[in-house]
């Protein structure tokens, strides 16, 4: 879907009414409704629910425009005014109606440029707001899709810790998220499914380094986001390496072959595997735009799959219980 289609689609959306809340809601309310709805229609919540993931997408979109100041006021403008449109022509009765229909017929041709150029500007704000919005990458959408993450994942833990049945791990999701970090160098080919096409991270940190030589979450994510939107970012706490995931393949080529990290500190990026050609014809079937206008829908996709194999990888923690315990006694180490 490109980025005109999909405004225009935006366009057409109760923003509010999705997230069930009032026009004059604040920040607070709306981030809270979004992860109440979020909860109820997540993928992974839903498998059988093939709309899960639309209106998913919808309540990203949503919560993108209502939080960012500049675009919720391009939008209420357009919905104000189109409310304000249909108020009136409500009010008029079927002969008024008649009587102003025939008086529009008439002088259309003098409105109609006038008219087109007020409706085409407002809509050219929203756009251009949208837009702006997917470039920056939404931190807000991110934090509240974590907080939803977190809080499907603690829902399941109790169900993950009783098919552990030899007590694999501490049945926390952060150990096991820590177990797929490394999980590729044990078991390359059951692990190729979560990173092929994914890079690598490495850099020189020391143990006892809190800053981790200089590369936290934050810094990473400045560093990759402006190849492209990085839908997951998995951060080792024990070395310096993490595991990064773009929204197109396109994006995580670009950071491979171009970022260099920390003058203080060079980093590196390689490929955790070679990317097979299935990913590399799905990415390009269609002409790449440019690496910041990729759908959000593809980045929903992503993030939904990326969830579900993190999941998958969870509930066969009874099959590698060699590893966990290898990473249980690197942690206390």
């Amino acid at each position: 879907m490109t980025s005109g289609k999909a405004s225009k689609e935006l366009l057409q959306m109760d923003l509010y009414g999705l997230l069930g809340v009032e026009p004059d809601a604040t920040g607070k309310q709306i981030k809270k409704a979004y992860r109440q709805k979020a909860l109820t229609c997540h993928p992974d919540k839903n498998p059988d629910n093939p709309r899960a993931a639309e209106l998913f997408h919808q309540l990203s979109q949503a919560l993108e425009v209502l939080t960012d100041g500049a675009a919720k006021a391009a939008y209420d403008n357009l919905r104000k005014a189109k409310e304000a449109a249909a108020k009136r022509t409500h009010k008029l009765d079927e002969k008024r109606k008649k009587v102003k229909l025939d008086l529009e017929a008439r002088e259309r041709e003098a409105q109609t440029l006038v008219t087109e150029e007020d409706e085409a500007q407002v809509t050219r704000t929203l756009e251009q707001e949208i837009i702006r919005l997917r470039e920056e990458g939404s931190r807000q959408l991110e934090e509240q899709q974590r907080l939803v993450r977190e809080q499907i994942k603690a829902e399941m833990a109790p169900r993950l810790q009783g098919q552990s049945a030899s007590g694999a791990g501490d049945g926390t999701v952060s150990a096991k998220l820590k177990m797929l970090l490394n999980y590729n160098t044990q078991n390359p080919s059951d692990s190729q499914m979560l990173t092929s096409g994914s890079p690598q991270l490495k850099w020189k940190c020391k143990k006892d380094d809190d800053t981790r030589g200089g590369y936290t979450e934050d810094v990473l994510r400045q560093l990759l986001q402006k190849y492209g939107q990085v839908t997951n970012l998995l951060v080792s706490s024990k070395k310096g390496s993490a595991i990064a995931e773009f929204s197109s393949f396109k994006a995580a080529e670009m950071a491979v072959r171009n970022e260099s990290g920390l003058l203080s500190n060079p980093l590196t990026l390689s490929w955790l595997d070679a990317p097979p050609p299935s990913t590399i014809q799905e990415n390009f079937s269609s002409s790449y735009i440019s690496s910041h206008s990729a759908p959000l829908q593809g980045s929903v996709r992503s993030e939904r799959d990326f969830e579900s194999l993190v999941m998958m990888k969870m509930r066969q923690a009874a099959e590698r219980q060699r590893l966990i315990e290898q990473m249980q006694r690197e942690d206390d180490d």
